[in-house]
């Protein structure tokens, strides 16, 4: 597991006095009122910023960081990602987990069968659902619900399931 999370991108520049804006990869867009630093990852470095003013506009997250003051300053990090450190991170409750967390595990099936690896997490509304990269080459999804996804062991990187009748049909 990473110590790292990103929680936006820096999408474009906001006016000329060194704002930006943020497209959010977090579920919750108002925590970045909360959050007083965030970490730059330019790609090369990875600069500590701090959160000066926190605005938002339509489904984007308008940022001041200190000592940005000009368009010209910041403009460079177009494209670049926002991140925090897991303790910043929001709690989870039970049964959840980061997907960031669970990208690469291996699936394996409640009889003890390995299914594959887990490849993405769709979120749907309802229920997230899981895309499992088959052993076979073949992809499967499985929806994220407790009847078929029985356990997840982040410490053993592996997502136990059941496999429901027609899921691979």
């Amino acid at each position: 597991m990473d110590n790292l999370l990103r929680v936006g991108v820096i999408s474009s520049t906001h006016g000329v006095k060194g704002e930006v804006k943020v497209f959010p990869t977090t579920d919750d867009s108002a925590r970045f009122k909360q959050l007083k630093k965030v970490i730059l990852d330019t790609g090369r470095e990875q600069i500590d910023l701090e959160i000066e003013g926190v605005k938002f506009f339509k489904n984007m997250v308008i940022l001041k960081f200190k000592g940005y003051n000009s368009i010209e300053e910041i403009e460079k990090y177009k494209g670049k990602d926002l991140l925090i450190t897991r303790d910043l991170a929001v709690k989870l409750g039970p049964d959840e987990n980061f997907i960031f967390d669970l990208i690469g595990l291996l699936v394996v099936k409640d009889d003890g069968e390995e299914l594959g690896t887990l490849t993405d997490v769709i979120k749907t509304g309802a229920n997230d659902v899981y895309e499992v990269k088959m052993t076979d080459g073949r992809e499967v999804l499985l929806p994220a619900i407790k009847e078929c996804v029985l356990n997840v062991d982040l410490e053993k990187k592996v997502v136990t399931v059941h496999m429901m009748d027609g899921l691979l049909d």
